[in-house]
């Protein structure tokens, strides 16, 4: 008899309506992992930036795009089509997919409850974000094991951490940009660069031995291997954008890409390789604000690739990264990924799905 397989799709979550801006921004900024200070001025700093944001920046930002972030539904979708494949190629278990979200609903709160209702008998944890960080993954694995702990969960739980170099991800991520490298050069653009941008974050996460930026540099690497297949000599270069705050972050950001790409007369494909699904910072950053940016520096010819959301190649991806986890006790990253020793807070070195919460 089979056994009954629980696949947990992590991802960040955003509100669902303009009441929930505030608290979704909220529940973020209160992450240790976002600003780690201690409790008392992280508590006064979050309710400062939460109740600036939402009237301003994050509340113009999703008022774009009817006052609500299309996150979620982006992923149920996902979640159908994994739980499709899993359920017709591996019909020797039975499968049901959750999507966790971090900062708003359905949290793992609500989710460990359902999990453990469907009476489980493994658990595999799989992060929406291919490039580990703490930021992200590492916060979703301890929230996850707190309300476990919580609800005396025990059962067999394994997770993939990364997958930044998966074929998959890096066929349906060549293709994307194919589709509108080929609009390019359609519309007379000889000179295109194509820009791989990802979520920033401030250098003191990086140089605290995060390897998210080692991890997007190498997807963008692979990537551009793949595309060279099929274009000579790729102009290439990865950026960082959705600075908030005054902190350093790293770089280059997008907008020194972009006045970078202009100052060379190349038009750009922006390609959101961090994100596998529509939503604000793609949908209103890219497709609206740096595109504004773009036009301003003089730059003619702006494409953006498509994230990864459905397509065949990414959705088989994930249901491959599945059953690598099933015999599996703890974590593990796809194809054995490593990342070199300075990056101390690797998630596969230091940590298991049994993580102490404090």
């Amino acid at each position: 008899m089979g056994k009954k397989i629980a696949v947990v799709l992590f991802n960040l979550g955003g509100p669902d309506s303009k009441e929930s801006i505030k608290p979704f921004l909220l529940n973020f900024f209160m992450d240790k992992n976002i600003i780690s200070l201690p409790i008392f001025l992280r508590f006064f700093i979050a309710h400062m930036i939460s109740r600036k944001r939402s009237k301003h920046e994050a509340g113009d930002s999703y008022g774009l795009l009817g006052d609500k972030s299309p996150l979620l539904e982006n992923t149920i979708e996902q979640v159908k089509n994994l739980e499709e494949k899993l359920n017709y190629e591996f019909f020797e278990n039975t499968y049901k997919v959750f999507v966790c979200m971090r900062y708003w609903h359905p949290m793992s709160a609500q989710i460990v409850k359902e999990v453990k209702e469907w009476k489980a008998d493994k658990i595999v944890l799989l992060p929406l974000y291919p490039q580990f960080s703490t930021t992200t993954t590492w916060s979703s694995l301890q929230q996850w094991k707190k309300q476990s702990t919580k609800l005396g969960i025990d059962i067999q739980t394994s997770m993939i951490c990364c997958y930044p170099e998966n074929k998959g991800y890096v066929e349906g991520s060549a293709k994307n940009i194919l589709e509108q490298y080929k609009r390019a050069k359609k519309d007379g653009y000889d000179k295109v660069r194509i820009l791989f941008s990802a979520h920033g974050l401030p250098e003191k996460v990086i140089n605290g031995g995060d390897p998210y930026q080692y991890q997007c540099e190498n997807s963008a690497i692979s990537i551009v291997k793949r595309l060279e297949k099929e274009i000579d000599n790729v102009d290439w270069q990865i950026c960082y954008q959705s600075k908030v705050g005054r902190l350093k972050w790293i770089e280059p950001s997008i907008e020194q890409a972009l006045d970078r790409a202009a100052n060379h007369n190349s038009c750009v494909i922006i390609y959101p390789h961090a994100f596998t699904q529509e939503h604000v910072e793609t949908l209103v950053e890219l497709d609206i604000e740096y595109k504004k940016y773009a036009k301003e520096k003089g730059i003619k010819g702006y494409y953006r690739a498509q994230t990864l959301g459905i397509q065949s190649d990414f959705i088989d991806a994930l249901a491959d990264m599945v059953r690598q986890c099933e015999a599996q006790k703890d974590i593990i990253s796809d194809n054995n990924f490593s990342c070199p020793k300075e990056f101390g807070r690797c998630c596969k070195k230091t940590l298991t799905p049994n993580y102490p919460t404090k």
